[in-house]
């Protein structure tokens, strides 16, 4: 099994500086040792790392750990999508196991993603075939189909089932729209961060029937499962239960389903 949502960072700042404190995040420490404390236990050896947010556009930690765990991590970098050099950045990560880019909106997602910078991410991840792997909001769904539409070609990864929900409510509008994504081929979708979504309470069955609308759009092999780790794991919610709704709580998924969304679809868009 993979997990396709891990993040890891470290205390050690005056090595590994942030751009912003992060204080407010807990634990203070999480390196990929106590990622391993959660995840063997319950059967997964492999993860897809996620840049960390208060690091910024240095991916440097993260590329550490993929070296010292050579094997068991593939990566999602951050680059500055305003810089005239985004594609040289995106390449020399992925030359150290870099596969995807993470994108979230900060203010339109329409000047967003129509600006120059993020052209340019989304013509080198069709050409080198590294995803474009998007935060985002419901609101923010119309743009990505727009750029879709341009870069047909462009792997494309869909955190969090959209954050559908990520407000309480799971809107029939909102369904749709992530639905309608499912037109592109290259498009994926993380089924993960169950703890954030809808009423978020163990075992999440309140989130099944739109984890079926979206199963029945993309199918298994567009779909992944992701811990979102370690948030997952704080708060009442455990790893195991993430790890369970796919096991035993979509009562419609077969065991190939499940062997898609638990392992090979992140194998073979990261690995």
């Amino acid at each position: 099994m993979i997990d396709s949502h891990v993040h890891v960072w470290t205390d050690d700042c005056d090595r590994y500086p942030r751009v912003w404190p992060g204080s407010e995040f807990s634990p203070l420490h999480f390196p990929p040792e106590d990622y391993f404390r959660h995840s063997l236990p319950n059967g997964v050896a492999r993860a897809v790392l996620v840049q960390m947010s208060f690091y910024g556009f240095d991916n440097s930690y993260m590329l550490d750990c993929l070296r010292t765990h050579a094997g068991s991590f593939a990566g999602i970098g951050v680059v500055d999508c305003s810089s005239v050099d985004v594609a040289a950045a995106m390449q020399e990560l992925a030359r150290h196991g870099v596969r995807g880019f993470r994108i979230h909106a900060e203010s339109s997602p329409e000047a967003w993603l129509a600006a120059p910078g993020m052209q340019s991410m989304w013509k080198c991840a069709a050409e080198d075939q590294l995803a474009v792997c998007a935060l985002v909001n419901p609101d923010a769904l119309a743009a990505l189909d727009q750029m879709c539409r341009q870069y047909p070609e462009t792997p494309v990864v869909i955190d969090h089932l959209g954050r559908i929900g990520v407000d309480g409510q799971i809107r029939e509008s909102d369904v749709q729209q992530l639905c309608a994504l499912a037109k592109h081929d290259k498009v994926h979708v993380k089924v993960s961060a169950f703890y954030a979504l809808g009423q978020r309470q163990p075992p999440y069955g309140d989130l099944l029937p739109f984890i079926r609308r979206v199963f029945d759009a993309f199918g298994p092999r567009r779909l992944m499962w992701g811990s979102d780790c370690p948030f997952q794991i704080q708060d009442g919610h455990t790893y195991a239960d993430s790890l369970a709704l796919l096991q035993e709580g979509l009562p419609f998924l077969s065991s190939d389903d499940k062997s898609w969304m638990l392992g090979k679809t992140a194998e073979a868009l990261f690995f």
